[in-house]
């Protein structure tokens, strides 16, 4: 048999309306979850697209410019540690794009003040591990007025609020990255530049100030130095006291204000160095106010065993972003080109380490870690695997042109993107293919919520079956991968009747029947097909590895 032709033989009888089946199915479902049913697109909102020139303020900070500060990165590579443009406006400008490839949910780096100089402390980058000397806050991360935009991503008549409003006409969420954690760098500068670890309440009352002191020489009988833990964390940057219960209160009231302007879903930074009872804390008091509100977090942990824990409902109930997932995924599709059996371990399918493995942000690139090293077709791979399997899919802006592919953090992965790039994006086969299975998984709620059952992962080929079964839906997919450089058959004996079945993935996007008795799926390489049936189930031996599934699924 040709190396190239899988033989797959099923022992499900998938057959619509068999005698005796029951009114009301067995329920099969990996999650109720609301947002499982989006994908997120993440930008680092300076770093997309310049909407308002007149934002930009290219003559800030002085000594300390804020605007362009080229970097080389000692290990090759060119980036940029200043603010490039990149703001609301331009956001919204590009709504239509974002939702155009299928996406429903937006994901921008935090939109509150930071300060107006670059950092002068620290190390330089290539001096060490978070080297922050030089460095601006284009990102967002180094809040200092956690109730107030930063003042180059808004323009005249143009604020968080009506960005918002903007991307909810073109049907997509905001997801708002937060912080608590954190604020900006605090200590090591020559001489104490304004705005540094300096924090501020809404009516602009300074409610803390670490005074460029290191944190052992700060005070207790100081007020300003209340919010702050006496001890290092990240760099130098100010460590808030997670004990001091004006500290909760603080974020409670700043992130309760970004609700009110339209944030929809939260995306915690940096969870993990703050304690569970903290999360626990902000969690209940944010749902108290805002029933059911999604968040999910970044743990940078590759223990699938320790970013669990925030996911308990004691911990808040939080959900992370799927980081052992990633590194495989990086093997499997970037230049390793490794096997599909490497994913079997990281999907925690029945071993209830996740307090939900459907629930979970699943990714293969980011703003924290070099952009995947792959070509064209690893990225076309990457995203068919990403939209199709158990998760909440999430692609970093650029990743679908193949972005700076390699690149590290400040080696080009965090370049300005900007209207160049999406007119170049406009005619990817990237994109393309991207926007073909994210709108499938639009379509199709099995792929969206499903319990996922595996057939086949191995070499360059795998096969899995979605399932969801409520009182209102009855649908199984059948996935079928190949990231191989030759087209692959999938022959698939299902005893039955197998006129049910349809090809939800021809290129036309019509839903033509398919006979699946037996199927000879030609996959062409680097390609996905996905064959749908909408009926219940009535084999018993599928019906019992449902039921184990589902057991499993939500401890």
């Amino acid at each position: 048999m040709n190396r190239h032709v899988i033989v797959l033989c099923l022992v499900f009888g998938w057959i619509s309306g068999c005698a005796g089946a029951p009114t009301q199915p067995e329920r099969f479902i990996g999650t109720e979850l609301p947002f499982a049913s989006d994908a997120v697109y993440f930008v680092v909102t300076d770093r997309f697209v310049d909407g308002d020139p007149l934002n930009n303020y290219e003559a800030q900070g002085g000594e300390f410019a804020t605007f362009d500060r080229p970097v080389a990165h000692p290990d090759g590579g060119h980036g940029n540690i200043g603010y490039l443009g990149g703001d609301f406006r331009g956001l919204a400008d590009q709504a239509s794009y974002i939702a155009d490839m299928g996406f429903t949910a937006v994901w921008l780096t935090p939109v509150v003040e930071n300060p107006d100089e670059a950092f002068s402390g620290g190390q330089a980058l290539g001096e060490g591990f978070f080297a922050d000397k030089g460095k601006t806050g284009y990102h967002g991360y180094w809040g200092v007025n956690f109730f107030v935009e930063d003042e180059h991503l808004v323009s005249d008549g143009f604020e968080f609020s009506d960005l918002a409003d903007a991307l909810h006409a073109q049907d997509l969420q905001v997801v708002l990255d937060i912080v608590c954690n954190h604020g900006s760098p605090a200590f090591s500068m020559p001489v104490d530049q304004p705005m540094f670890a300096e924090l501020y309440d809404q009516d602009g009352t300074l409610v803390a100030d670490h005074m460029n002191l290191s944190p052992d020489a700060l005070r207790d009988d100081e007020p300003l130095h209340e919010f702050f833990l006496r001890e290092e964390d990240i760099a130098q940057l100010s460590n808030l006291d997670e004990n001091n219960p004006a500290v909760l209160d603080y974020f409670v009231r700043a992130y309760s204000h970004w609700i009110e302007q339209g944030a929809d879903a939260f995306r915690i930074d940096t969870i993990r160095h703050m304690p569970d009872h903290f999360w626990a804390a902000f969690a209940e008091q944010i749902r108290s106010r805002y029933p059911g509100y999604f968040m999910f977090a970044e743990s940078f942990d590759y223990e699938a065993s320790s970013i669990a824990r925030h996911t308990l409902p004691e911990n808040g109930a939080i959900r992370v972003l799927d980081f052992p997932q990633q590194k495989v995924m990086r093997d499997v599709f970037g230049s390793r080109d490794a096997g599909f059996e490497l994913m079997s371990d990281v999907l925690h399918l029945d071993d209830q380490v996740y307090q939900n493995p459907y629930e979970l942000m699943s990714f293969y690139d980011n703003h924290d870690m070099p952009r995947l090293d792959a070509d064209p077709q690893g990225f076309i791979n990457a995203n068919n695997w990403l939209f199709t399997s158990r998760g909440i899919p999430v692609v970093y802006y650029g990743s679908e042109i193949g972005f700076r592919a390699g690149r590290q953090e400040h080696a080009g992965n965090r370049d300005y993107f900007g209207t160049d790039n999406i007119t170049v994006a406009k005619t990817s086969v990237v994109r393309e293919r991207l926007a073909r299975i994210a709108h499938l998984r639009q379509a199709l709620p099995a792929l969206q919520r499903g319990l996922q059952v595996n057939l086949l992962l191995e070499d360059h080929r795998a096969a899995f079956l979605r399932v969801l079964q409520t009182d209102e839906i009855r649908q199984m997919a059948l996935v079928l991968l190949n990231k191989g450089d030759r087209a692959a058959t999938f022959d698939i004996a299902v005893p039955g009747d197998p006129t049910g079945w349809r090809d939800a993935s021809e290129r036309d996007s019509s839903m033509t029947q398919a006979a699946l008795s037996p199927l000879n799926a030609i996959v062409a390489p680097n390609d996905v097909r996905v064959f749908v049936f909408d009926g219940p189930i009535a084999d018993a031996e599928l019906l019992k590895a449902l039921r184990r599934l589902q057991r499993t699924a939500n401890r």
